[in-house]
């Protein structure tokens, strides 16, 4: 994979680094360009992959909760989604910087985040994804909320936009993320509530949890 700005030399890196810690203190959420951070050829390979499982029937419908909780409410998400194991040299190359990406949380923002878990996202025309919260208060476990996204030549009126709510006031609008190639977003996963709006064409994305705790639990 060509170089991304994973480099701890790199002043644009740090800069880079350094907004995104600030928007997560001040605001709990940020959303940024992240096509140098992961690089061009990295995003092309992912967004290449996660269409073959799409068109093969690989992803998977989602559901909310996990284990025995599990519940697919189609009323409430309509997603489908394939998780990540790092089996592939794409998915290798992206664990590769999502690590770097958890050392460098922990460095600026001490959250003792010591792993995380990434699935890819496909939205059809027409799915959504309804207010909600990544992680219950208190359970220590899903801390930062990443997502990635992987449309090129995606505009305002194909719809899928992430919609960012004020953590302070969750019926207040802060933002819409339009899900266009390298454009990502990452939000303190108990504290501020989002939403996917409806997509009027394909739509893939990656999500990602940085988490506390060390031991993986079933998918």
């Amino acid at each position: 994979m060509n170089k991304s700005l994973a480099s701890p030399e790199d002043a644009a890196c740090e800069q880079w680094l350094d907004t995104l810690a600030d928007g997560l203190s001040e605001h709990g959420w940020m959303a940024l360009d992240g096509r140098e951070w992961v690089g061009m050829e990295l995003l092309r390979a992912l967004a290449a992959e996660v269409d073959i499982l799409n068109r093969t029937d690989a992803m998977k419908k989602a559901g909310i909760g996990r284990g025995a909780d599990l519940v697919r409410d189609r009323s409430v998400r309509r997603d489908r989604i394939a998780w990540l194991q790092g089996a592939t040299p794409p998915q290798a190359a992206l664990f590769k910087v999502l690590d770097r990406l958890r050392e460098e949380l922990n460095r600026r923002l001490f959250l003792g985040l010591k792993r995380f878990e990434a699935h890819y996202a496909t939205y059809q025309s027409g799915d959504f994804y309804k207010k909600h919260l990544d992680s219950f208060q208190g359970r220590a476990s899903r801390v930062v909320s990443l997502v990635l996204y992987l449309n090129e030549g995606w505009a305002a009126g194909d719809g899928g936009e992430l919609q960012v709510f004020n953590r302070e006031s969750e019926n207040e609008v802060c933002g819409q993320v339009l899900p266009e190639l390298g454009r990502m977003a990452l939000f303190l996963s108990e504290e501020v509530p989002h939403e996917v709006l409806p997509a009027n064409r394909t739509r893939y994305s990656l999500a990602c949890w940085f988490r506390q705790d060390e031991v993986p639990l079933p998918l």
